[in-house]
């Protein structure tokens, strides 16, 4: 065998990156291989069938028949399921790696950026058994001879990144060393794509590298613009980590590893530990592979009584910084520990170096942990989308004591290879989107337990490993956030915030919106609009628009000599009373132009109302007849009932309408500069909370009653005079309305009271109507309300005795004492155990617009001048109890 692969040279340069340990040497002989056989790297799956086609050696037959029986499965389509998609994967930590390799299963091209030039994490990772599956399809055995042998179900990261990378090279991976991803270069014009701003000066062929997809896995430090993350913290737990120099001697093997033991279940172990050695711990774990790992959890007085930390700071980072860790007392403490729970077998025990050079031992904080609210994003500037997703530690960092890191990394890894996948196959960026965050949904409570048991069915499709899969658990219009168009005047916003003021038009929909502002005020003078700010402040524009739309409702001659915020509170008043259009901003922020979305979104009614209307030259032009506009035909129905009611009798029942024919009062002059705020609580208004009530706004959760806290709407509240409150109709009071009639205002008439001598009345007077309360009354006519009476007030009012006479009002009764209301109140407690109560019918009907002639009671006790003590009363009732009662 050995004189085969020398005499070969690609046989010798396979059987070398078979064996290679480090990670230059991986490189170097995959470059040695691919040179032998005539190949360049990086080329995609095609380069893998070339390898497999012309290196015809018997020790690669196995790993080819892994790779193939992976790369047949149906899902990816025999490697075109992707075919024309390019990615950049940041990162070659074991997520990126192993998301690397599904691209490019699926046939995308794809290019990783390592920032690292070597390999040299030793900690060891949990495997669950459908990672162990996993990994062996893919020729794990192959790369590493010990992998999972017996009962062994950990490996390093080391190694498990190393086998991922000879994998991620033969499927044809592009892979760039010493590279630092630094954000993102949209493309600068139309035709042109995406590219990655990259540190130190890359490859030209790499910086010209336009790419569709995006999967960041650079860790928790590094997470794209845009994505949110946010931190799970639990109560401190202060975690050290430790590796040792593995020997390999016969000793060292025949120590027993620790899977885990804590202090609830092996008391006597750690109480032994304390007072052998001071050191406090809650749990320890052992793992052996290229080191002794160890990792504990320490109690913090331990370390203080020990001088691992010096000071016992509040703040996590600093109790467990660098400048609080005295570093030769945390490897005694660590050295002691792994001693002692290996009963001194392992004999001297050496320090690995980490990256640096230095003692491979850290204390952290395994309670705090970031997790990223979205697991992708699509953004799109001059028709160039991109795709891009999350995988890994910067995705959701792990709880380590569960041994969830790799196994949830490579899920995420698969759920975002399905995603480029669904995007490759021309699904909308919202459905890709809204199904990627369905899986990740169920990321954060997988288990070996509750994922499907058949671990060898486990394919690309979530559906082969998540039971009870819902796809459709977030909806499409639940992730619009994270789809971003950007353009010149998004990126102007975010960048100078100080011209605010400008309008922004930049969208397509704006720009249609300005073009037929621009034709709708075409010819008036003194009228040019150019923007949705300045063009509008003098008010004239906006009164253009709706004679423009409804001739007859402004007469410019009318605004001569008016102020512009006169000008602009009237033009909104009579396109809210006649147009059905309710603004969404004041007037002080039309004429400063300090709101110009606001004013956008207002025009938008407009636009949506009238865009069917066929546009005239000319300043006056009649509305169209046969407009299709749902908003124009209300305003015509609005006004001809208004013509109609002053035709119709006083008592005819009417529904509650506005009084468009009035003009509108006009406001005082205000400073032209104020935000608008809530009438109610006096905070900011933004233009999708904003409830318009009479010219004023108000927060939608506000604007409620002031009784029950019921939200109000349109058509379904009052306002009482005496108080200014708001109210449901159920719960206004009726005692507004008599203050109203004490000061002769004949907008509520007050029903009179009856005498307290009436008898039952003959047949029905004619009833004096009572008005309805309009939410937004007129100022100069009264407008009627539906009164909805709760029972209690249904009582109230059928105990009422109206007299003939309307026009003479006898004065008020007056108050029951306190005997004759207790005596009420115990004759009602008794109603149904035989005691005659005498009560009026109470009306049916919920809903009257006027108070009906109720008739009374057959006898009405009065009232005397001396009150009877309650005690009598009380006796009086108690006597008529019937027997039994008790």
């Amino acid at each position: 065998m050995a004189s085969t692969a020398s005499t070969n040279p690609a046989h010798a340069h396979f059987e070398s990156f078979v064996q290679a340990q480090l990670c230059q040497d991986v490189l170097s002989s995959f470059q040695g291989l691919c040179e032998a056989l005539g190949l360049e790297s990086g080329g995609g799956l095609a380069q893998y069938h070339k390898i497999k086609a012309q290196l015809n050696y018997w020790s690669a037959k196995s790993l080819w028949a892994k790779l193939d029986k992976r790369a047949s499965q149906s899902v990816y389509q025999q490697g075109q399921a992707c075919a024309n998609t390019k990615c950049l994967v940041v990162g070659a930590g074991p997520c990126g790696l192993r998301a690397a390799v599904e691209l490019a299963l699926l046939g995308a091209r794809v290019v990783l950026v390592e920032k690292r030039t070597k390999f040299s994490r030793h900690n060891v990772l949990h495997l669950w058994p459908f990672t162990i599956h996993d990994l062996r399809a893919l020729g794990a055995k192959k790369f590493y001879g010990r992998f999972c042998t017996g009962t062994l179900d950990h490996i390093s990261i080391r190694q498990l990144q190393l086998l991922l990378l000879k994998v991620a090279l033969l499927l044809g991976v592009e892979i760039h060393w010493g590279i630092t991803f630094t954000g993102l270069q949209p493309p600068p014009r139309k035709g042109s794509g995406w590219r990655a701003q990259l540190q130190p000066r890359p490859p030209a062929q790499l910086a010209n590298y336009e790419f569709d997809v995006l999967i960041s896995a650079a860790g928790g430090k590094f997470v794209p613009e845009g994505f949110t993350i946010r931190e799970m913290r639990g109560k401190l737990a202060i975690g050290i980590t430790v590796n040792f120099v593995n020997g390999r001697t016969v000793e060292e093997t025949q120590v027993p590893e620790i899977s885990g033991v804590a202090r609830i279940y092996n008391q006597k172990f750690f109480q032994s530990l304390l007072k052998a050695t001071g050191i406090d711990l809650e749990n320890i774990v052992y793992y052996k592979d290229d080191t002794h790992y160890f990792v504990m959890t320490a109690k913090k007085q331990c370390l203080l009584r020990l001088g691992v930390l010096l000071q016992d700071l509040p703040e996590t980072d600093q109790l467990l910084g660098s400048a609080n860790v005295v570093p030769e007392a945390l490897q005694d403490f660590a050295r002691a520990a792994a001693d002692f729970a290996t009963h001194g077998k392992l004999g001297k025990l050496e320090f690995a170096r980490d990256a640096r050079g230095r003692p491979d031992v850290a204390a952290f904080d395994f309670t705090s942990m970031m997790r990223a609210e979205s697991s992708a994003r699509v953004q799109e500037k001059h028709g160039a989308r991109l795709l891009l997703g999350l995988v890994g530690d910067c995705l959701v960092e792990p709880f380590w004591p569960l041994g969830t890191g790799v196994a949830r990394g490579f899920l995420a890894g698969f759920d975002a290879a399905w995603m480029v996948k669904r995007w490759a196959e021309g699904a909308g960026p919202l459905e890709v989107l809204a199904e990627r965050e369905s899986l990740y949904q169920l990321l954060s409570q997988t288990s070996p337990e509750n994922m499907h048991r058949n671990v060898a069915q486990y394919e690309l499709d979530p559906a082969t490993r998540y039971p009870n899969l819902n796809l459709r658990a977030v909806t499409p219009n639940q992730v619009q956030d994270l789809y971003d168009v950007m353009d010149k005047e998004h990126a102007q916003r975010k960048g100078d915030k100080t011209d605010a003021g400008k309008a922004r038009t930049g969208s397509a929909g704006t720009e249609e919106l300005l073009h037929w502002c621009q034709e709708q005020t075409a010819g008036f003078p003194g009228v040019h609009v150019t923007d949705f700010s300045s063009s509008w402040t003098d008010g004239l524009a906006l009164c253009a628009l709706v004679h423009r739309l409804q001739p007859g409702l402004l007469d410019p001659s009318e605004l001569q000599g008016m102020g512009a915020l006169e000008t602009t509170t009237w033009a909104l008043k009579v396109a809210e009373h006649e147009l059905g259009i309710t603004p969404v901003l004041s007037a002080q922020a039309v004429v400063a132009g300090s709101d110009p979305l606001g004013l956008i979104a207002y025009l938008s009614h407009f636009h949506s109302a009238f865009k069917n209307m066929p546009h005239s030259s000319g300043p006056v032009s009649q509305a169209p007849s046969g407009t299709p506009s749902a908003v124009l035909f209300l305003g015509k129905l609005q006004r001809t009932l208004q013509r109609t009611r002053a035709k119709v009798e006083a008592e005819t029942e009417e529904p509650p309408i506005f009084e468009p024919t009035v003009p509108p009062a006009l406001p005082s002059e205000q400073e032209a500069g104020a935000e608008d705020l809530c009438e109610l609580c006096g905070k900011h208004l933004f233009i999708l909370e904003r409830f318009c009530v009479d010219g004023h706004f108000f927060h939608r959760g506000c604007f409620r009653c002031h009784t029950c806290e019921a939200t109000l709407w349109p058509g379904g509240y009052g306002q009482h005079l005496g108080d200014g409150h708001f109210y449901c109709l159920q719960h206004l009071p009726q005692e507004g309305q008599k203050e109203a009639d004490s000061s002769g205002s004949p907008e509520n008439q007050e029903l009179p009271t009856p005498d307290g001598n009436s008898t039952q009345p003959g047949p029905s007077p004619p009833r004096s109507p009572v008005k309805r309360v309009s939410p937004v009354p007129s100022p100069s006519q009264p407008t009627r309300r539906l009164i909805r009476l709760s029972s209690l007030e249904r009582l109230r009012l059928s105990s009422l005795a109206i007299t003939p006479d309307s026009g003479t009002e006898p004065p008020p009764k007056p108050p029951r004492s306190c005997s004759a209301l207790a005596r009420q109140a115990l004759e009602g407690s008794f109603v149904g155990w035989g005691v005659p109560v005498q009560a009026p019918q109470v009306p049916k009907a919920t809903e009257v617009e006027e108070y009906p002639v109720m008739e009374e009671e057959e006898e009405e006790e009065e009232e005397e001048e001396e009150e009877v003590p309650l005690e009598t009363d009380l006796e009086q009732v108690s006597s008529r109890r019937p027997v039994g009662c008790l």
